[in-house]
């Protein structure tokens, strides 16, 4: 599944897990919002996942540019990062973000 195609474009996503919510099964904190792009199937079967960067508080719904793809190595479960217009983040940020659930993972960050 190629997902460069989302570089640069202005997504609407829903959040299913809002900023300070636990994982329903590892019970982990969420600090960022994330969720889903409708309509687009990963490879996991399940709607393709998006880290929200760049917003402090709990959403149910996030427009915003996609600036990067967090690409798993060892697994198949790619995600969309996405960010308010404007708003950039580095590849070291970026990890640091996601790492409270990145860390079981060997990932590498994609740009345009």
């Amino acid at each position: 599944m190629d997902l460069h195609r989302y570089i640069g474009q202005r997504l609407t996503v829903l959040v299913d897990r809002p900023m300070g919510s636990r994982h329903p099964m590892h019970g982990f904190l969420y600090p960022l919002n994330y969720g889903h792009y409708p309509g687009e199937m990963a490879p996991d079967g399940e709607e393709l996942d998006c880290y929200i960067l760049g917003v402090f508080e709990p959403l149910d719904q996030f427009t915003g540019e996609c600036i990067a793809i967090l690409h798993r190595l060892d697994d198949e479960d790619d995600k969309l990062v996405l960010a308010p217009p404007g708003r950039n983040f580095t590849d070291d940020q970026i990890l640091a973000l996601t790492e409270f659930q990145e860390h079981w993972f060997t990932v590498k960050i994609l740009r345009g």
